[in-house]
């Protein structure tokens, strides 16, 4: 009968000593590999706008943002002097989506810049999307309306749509430039929100649903309580609307109730009414309500 050889005892404790060094190295290749799918699977689809703002005196823009970046934007104008509104969208979406509110707004006196956010439209790619990121593309937007001679530098303000909601807020929580921003659909806290698209896709939250987590803060930089509208909104100067639709199914509008409880002394006013997430045909029927709250902000008369 064939007889296999004996590993020879030094040899064999040299192969077992390779191959427990290595396994370090393949764990830490397995997680790079997770980290790059946990960043491709959250990344945000890039959605190039189909349409314009038809019948309106729209031109389209390039604004500088961080890092080197552009942004693609419609502007508006509105007359010498005018208020002015930077509107963002949400995850995913672009200028585009925003546009049903542009000929009201535009009626009721206001000059509007309509924006993608960097990853999003027709605006520069960058190594990531995030909500501080939006908030920076936010800002950058503010400050070019700013500088434009047709509209009035004091009074300009800020729209945001789900995840550019959150941007709006987490903005006007850090600068005392701002006359109004308005929140539409904005979820209470990332951390819930992540949690909820997880468990919908079958992830536990325990360990790969918290290790997800912290790997996106350490990404972004910044640490989920920092930035949720639940904790940004006390620290708004500026007046703030929180619009959100009693039939949003991936936002519950009580978390619309839990960012206005939070609010503290900021001056912040609830706006619940009949739609979805992404529907704006109900919103359309309360821009009355939207225009007296810009116009109070911002010191608009009417006769």
């Amino acid at each position: 009968m064939r007889r296999f050889p004996t590993p020879h005892p030094q040899r064999a404790g040299t192969v077992s000593g390779l191959a427990f060094g290595l396994l370090p190295l393949i764990g830490l290749i397995s997680l790079l590999g997770l980290n790059r799918l946990i960043r491709r699977s959250l990344a945000a689809p890039r959605v190039p706008e189909v349409g314009q703002p038809d019948g309106l005196p729209w031109q389209a823009v390039r604004i500088p943002t961080l890092r080197g970046r552009g942004l693609f934007g419609w502007f508006i104008p509105a007359g010498e002097r005018a208020p002015a509104l930077a509107i963002i969208h949400g995850w995913g979406g672009n200028a585009e989506l925003m546009l049903p509110l542009a000929a009201p707004l535009h009626r009721a006196g206001y000059a509007l810049l309509f924006f993608d956010a960097r990853c999003h439209g027709r605006s520069d790619d960058d190594s990531f999307a995030s909500l501080p990121r939006f908030a920076e593309d936010l800002g950058a937007a503010v400050d070019w309306l700013r500088l434009q001679p047709e509209v009035d530098a004091e009074r300009v303000g800020v729209i945001g749509h789900s995840v550019g909601a959150g941007a709006a807020l987490l903005l006007a929580s850090r600068r005392r430039d701002l006359a109004a921003a308005i929140s539409l659909a904005a979820f209470a806290h990332p951390a819930a929100m992540m949690r909820r698209w997880l468990a919908a896709r079958g992830v536990p939250h325990f360990p790969l649903g918290a290790y997800i987590l912290w790997y996106v803060q350490r990404v972004i930089g910044h640490r989920f309580d920092d930035i949720a509208p639940c904790r940004t909104i006390a620290r708004v100067g500026c007046p703030v609307l929180i619009a959100h639709g009693c039939n949003d199914a991936t936002v519950p509008a009580s978390e619309a109730e839990q960012i206005h409880a939070a609010r503290g002394a900021a001056r912040a006013s609830l706006l619940l009414m009949p739609g979805s997430h992404d529907e704006y045909a109900d919103l359309e029927r309360h821009l009355g309500t939207l225009t007296g709250f810009l116009d109070e902000a911002m010191g608009v008369g009417r006769p």
